[in-house]
């Protein structure tokens, strides 16, 4: 017998909000009438954190006290028990999305030591010896909740920098590098995350010949409880901004758009952190990387 089921969100960017209801129709699609015990939907919204192999062992209390933190729970009866008839039949359903107790619905954010995940599944039960159905769907949760209309304030706050051998950390022998200055500006390290990440940089002068030069984002992670936090950073995305050996005193623009999913407004919380940076990697022609890290912070408007 050929039977499936499928979770069709009135919204085909499946993008919502605190306080929003999550609303759709299940599709049973079957060749012949089907009998059940019943078709059940559950909604649940999780954050997983797990630790980086580097810290296994160093937290063990980690391991016993964090487990999966449950932000939304709920469960509903669509069908009751009976037959479904041969075809395809659509059923409509509404969820209200709202926290458990005192949490918070974070946003939506897939990553590597914490990852917040929103799921919509769908159960249909069978008599013995019939495979029970399920199907899961993920939707996206923005953190401007309909409770908090005010948009939070965003001041531009750019960042002049100059980069010379002596302005690099993390040196031992600065006597040996080559002589350059780089120059140039971000437009803002506070940004809203639907706008890019925008600025421009200009050689002004290099002994050694350039390479590439490169934007890479960067998650910072931490994990943890009393007993101890691990903090592990990992690269989002690497953008080539120039290739070769540029023309110095020509401006080259800085253009980064943040990636869905994998970033989220920078978040705080008791038991995790999420932040991100951005760093311009100069890599010259003697394979030398030359490194400027910036901290950003990430919010929705």
């Amino acid at each position: 017998m050929s039977v499936s089921l499928d979770i069709r969100l009135k919204r085909a960017n499946k993008v919502y909000h605190e306080g929003e209801r999550l609303s759709g129709v299940l599709v049973i699609s079957t060749r012949d009438a089907l009998q059940h015990q019943g078709v059940s939907l559950s909604l649940e919204g999780l954050v997983n954190l797990q630790l980086s192999s580097k810290s296994v062992g160093v937290f063990e209390a980690f391991y016993n006290s964090v487990k999966p933190i449950q932000l939304v729970s709920s469960n509903m009866e669509v069908v009751k028990p009976g037959k479904v008839p041969a075809g395809k039949t659509e059923i409509p359903f509404e969820f209200p999305l709202q926290a458990k107790g005192s949490k918070v619905l974070y946003e939506t954010y897939h990553g590597v030591f914490v990852n917040i995940q929103y799921t919509l599944r769908c159960d249909m039960r069978r008599p013995l010896l019939a495979k029970d159905l399920s199907k899961s769907c993920e939707f996206m949760l923005h953190s401007q909740s309909v409770f908090q209309p005010q948009k939070p304030k965003l001041s531009p706050s750019p960042v002049e920098f100059n980069i010379t051998p002596e302005t690099l950390q993390n040196v031992k022998e600065r006597t040996s590098l080559p002589k350059f200055l780089i120059k140039g500006h971000l437009d803002a390290t506070n940004c809203a995350i639907t706008r890019p990440l925008t600025g421009e940089l200009v050689v002004e002068r290099s002994e050694v010949a350039i390479k590439s030069i490169e934007l890479q984002l960067v998650r910072v992670e931490t994990c943890g409880c009393a007993e101890g936090y691990a903090r592990d950073a990992t690269e989002i995305q690497n953008i080539q901004i120039a290739e070769g050996d540029v023309c110095h005193g020509l401006s080259i623009p800085i253009y980064m758009v943040f990636p869905r999913l994998f970033t989220c407004p920078t978040l705080e919380t008791t038991n995790f952190k999420v932040e991100f940076e951005v760093n311009i990697v100069i890599v010259l022609h003697d394979d030398h990387l030359i490194t400027e890290n910036f901290p950003l912070k990430l919010v929705r408007v």
